[in-house]
């Protein structure tokens, strides 16, 4: 992240752009998250070729620029020429139409050819490395499903572990998310062309289950009888640290101002929900304001992250048509 020049962040800043402002505007949710799901898989495509195009042309830069002898159809070897050379020796075709005819040219011939054999290692590493560290973001996702709701809230998370009074099951979950964000921060941040990636159903994302998880905690933190707040701090602290990352990854500020998610009314509603399902909240102005701090810490990036991606972020407290994805299910 410290480096000023990176040709593949700056090539997600060229493409996502345009790709985000022409599909925002399609009006139908389903088709504008399915246009949307299509970005990273393409950029990976176009990336790689972009890679192996700018190889081949410094190779070919290369023998042009020390006018190196070779031997061509045409007699005269011509930039073309050297470009197709090169091409051919990276993909390692030998056709033998375009040959190097000097010692310096034969071994730079050598180091292309190597070059393609590793670049296409490289492919075939780089490839299912990123769909191993999707589907493992994934399955959590879904999961959270039956936890959480869909989409999934922090408070609806809650409610669903009511039944258990010493809330074992809860720690559990904010343990095992814990992990979920450690393991979602390495990736993400390693391969940040993972983010672009969508989940299978349009009201379920990354970013939403991670702030729902954040709401989660931060409730937790505040007070809520019987629930380990131990927990929660490590699992907020380690959230939070995947959210700051992420918006620094991409290169975008924190959004301070935006439309509350949790204005006095919505406060209201969170505690009649959370008090209806036996899970009182602590309340009072500190607790106010204690929430008040913990959701600073990490709403403005959440609504940075969510304006770049175009990924809406779930409310605090569900709706009443909301339905969970295996009830809607025909």
């Amino acid at each position: 992240m410290a480096r000023r020049l990176r040709l593949t962040a700056a090539f997600y800043r060229l493409t996502w752009g345009p790709w985000s402002a022409a599909i925002g505007r399609v009006r139908d949710a389903k088709k504008r998250e399915s246009y949307l799901g299509l970005y990273g898989p393409f950029s990976i495509l176009l990336l790689l070729a972009i890679w192996a195009g700018m190889l081949i042309l410094g190779f070919a830069l290369v023998s042009w620029g020390l006018s190196l002898p070779m031997r061509t159809p045409g007699g005269t070897a011509r930039f073309a020429d050297y470009l197709y050379g090169s091409g051919e020796t990276f993909f390692t075709l030998g056709y033998g139409d375009v040959v190097p005819e000097s010692g310096l040219g034969r071994a730079l011939a050598v180091l292309a050819a190597g070059t393609g054999f590793g670049f296409l290692a490289s492919v075939i590493g780089y490839l299912p490395v990123l769909s191993q560290a999707f589907s493992r973001r994934e399955l959590n996702i879904s999961m959270l499903d039956q936890r959480a709701g869909s989409p999934p809230t922090g408070a609806e998370l809650l409610r669903r572990h009511a039944d258990d009074p010493e809330r074992r099951a809860l720690t559990a979950l904010l343990h095992d998310w814990e992990r979920w964000s450690a393991e979602l921060l390495e990736s993400h941040v390693s391969f940040p062309v993972l983010g672009f990636f969508r989940s299978q159903h349009d009201n379920q994302s990354w970013l939403s289950a991670l702030a729902a998880i954040l709401d989660a905690c931060a409730l937790v933190i505040v007070g809520v009888r019987g629930a380990d707040a131990g927990q929660a701090r490590l699992t907020f602290a380690m959230a939070r640290h995947a959210v700051v990352d992420m918006v620094r990854v991409y290169g975008k500020p924190p959004v301070p101002a935006g439309p509350d998610r949790l204005d006095p009314q919505e406060l209201g509603a969170l505690r009649e929900t959370l008090a209806a399902g036996r899970i009182p909240l602590a309340a009072g102005e500190e607790a106010d304001s204690r929430l008040g701090a913990l959701r600073a810490m990490y709403e403005p990036h959440l609504r940075a992250l969510s304006h770049f991606l175009l990924m809406p972020l779930p409310p605090w407290v569900p709706t009443e048509k909301s339905r969970d994805h295996w009830q809607s299910l025909v």
